[in-house]
């Protein structure tokens, strides 16, 4: 089954160089890290002696989610090294400077024997933690091989995920025999893991770490433009709207609901900071906001955050950077979190409610479904319900409206956010329990 699989990955491989090869081409976005995923490591991950931690986070999410566990782990581990491994070069950034706690960054390795063998055996990790269930069989297969346990936290399998793994399961199931332990989020998520084929005695609910993250404070070092930026999002400014992680064809319903919500009395002074997800895309959306005849400054560009200084206001602030929106939503009077009006599977709506903001969402949140539920459940969250071709601009702008002329109502949303953190906090502790327990398990048995 390893060889068919190595086989049919090689192949994949060779059909998709020619998209590889136009990407690495035009924006540099493999080939920055093709040696170091085939197992040519740089120094900085190559283990030095000490015990290694290795926690693996695939993308921004995994990445964010990652912080307080790294950070547990750093105290609890404080003689250790911590390796932290991204599969994309957003995620990879963002964990570079936001997971302050870790030794040495770097790229999970492709899933060749070869390759992934190579990055093993240089990190030479303790344990390996994987966030969130990204598993790979030739990796799993080789750390069973050299006795290092595997830790699944923070695990979750999406509706889209677990119905696919039930038509599989004659593959999924020795899979997941590999790992040795699964830390769900919830029930459903172990029930999941359970009937895809993971062992009942290995599976577990820790709940979800993402409740564990602290809210950037407002000392936290700045440099002279994010100074800058945040003196522009001042509120005595006027309203302002964030929305945050946004996808393709979001910006233009954003900007209709926007536009809509300038025209209310009261609110023509509301302005907007929009942040896309991804960077490849800064690009379209500033030629988006182009194209409105809005008055806009992009957060990258000093001369025009000079500008707005002394110049009438900007109306939109397009975010083009990565990893400092978290910090920015202290300054939101309502948050509305992308991936979320198209069936995309929504974004963490934890860290603005860190900041105890009143938070929107699209009809579509399935990765975050519990997450959601219980927002839900304690009045935390305004999830709209159109459909992806019916009226989503006009609902946005009439809850966003709702809010924005109802202080108390947004500050009851935002506090409500704020408590439903609180009291779903505890993952991480026991996040740390569990990797201990795995530590001693494996060191007694080698």
């Amino acid at each position: 089954m390893y060889l068919l699989y190595s086989l049919t990955l090689a192949l994949l491989f060779v059909i998709l160089l020619p998209y590889f090869a136009y990407k690495s081409i035009n924006t540099s976005k493999y080939l920055a890290n093709l040696f170091e995923r085939l197992g040519y490591l740089p120094n900085e991950l190559k283990s030095d002696g000490r015990p290694t931690l290795w926690l693996h986070a695939v993308s921004v999410g995994e990445a964010l989610a990652a912080i307080p566990l790294v950070n547990a782990l750093r105290s609890r581990y404080p003689d250790h090294r911590i390796v932290v491994s991204t599969t994309t070069v957003t995620g990879q950034a963002v964990a570079r400077s936001r997971i302050t706690s870790a030794d040495a960054f770097g790229y999970f390795p492709f899933d060749w024997r070869f390759s992934a063998s190579r990055t093993i055996e240089l990190i030479n990790p303790q344990i390996v933690v994987l966030m969130e269930s990204e598993l790979w069989p030739n990796f799993l297969w080789l750390c069973e091989q050299k006795a290092i346990p595997v830790l699944v936290a923070n695990g979750r399998i999406s509706d889209r995920s677990f119905q696919r793994g039930r038509r599989l399961r004659f593959l999924t199931k020795p899979i997941l025999a590999k790992v040795s332990h699964f830390a769900m989020q919830s029930e459903t998520d172990a029930e999941r893991a359970r009937l895809l084929g993971a062992p009942a005695y290995r599976v577990s609910v820790c709940g979800n770490v993402k409740y564990d993250l602290e809210a950037i404070r407002a000392e936290t070092k700045s440099d002279e433009q994010m100074l800058l930026l945040e003196s522009i999002l001042d509120p005595g400014e006027g309203p302002l709207l964030i929305a945050g992680s946004t996808v393709d064809g979001e910006e233009e319903l954003v900007l209709r609901s926007f536009e809509a919500l300038r025209q209310s009395p009261g609110l023509t002074k509301t302005r907007l900071l929009i942040a896309p997800r991804h960077p490849d895309r800064f690009e379209k959306v500033a030629q988006l906001l182009e194209a409105s005849g809005l008055r806009f400054i992009r957060r990258s560009t000093a001369a025009e955050m000079s500008r707005a200084i002394v110049a009438p206001s900007p109306e939109v602030i397009l975010l083009d950077s990565i990893g400092e929106l978290s910090r920015l939503f202290r300054f939101a009077s309502v948050v509305f979190i992308g991936g979320s009006l198209f069936p995309r599977g929504g974004h963490n709506i934890l860290e603005p409610a860190l900041h105890a903001r009143a938070i929107v969402v699209g009809p579509y949140m399935d990765n975050f479904r519990d997450i959601t539920a219980t927002f839900l459940r304690n009045d935390a969250l305004v999830q709209l319900h159109s459909g992806p071709t019916a009226g989503l601009a006009e609902e946005l702008a009439f809850k966003l409206k709702g809010i924005l002329v109802d202080p108390e109502y947004a500050t009851r949303l935002g506090l409500n956010a704020q408590n439903t953190i609180e009291a779903g906090r505890g993952a991480t502790r026991r996040l740390v329990s569990l990797v201990e327990t795995l530590i001693v398990r494996a060191g007694t048995s080698n």
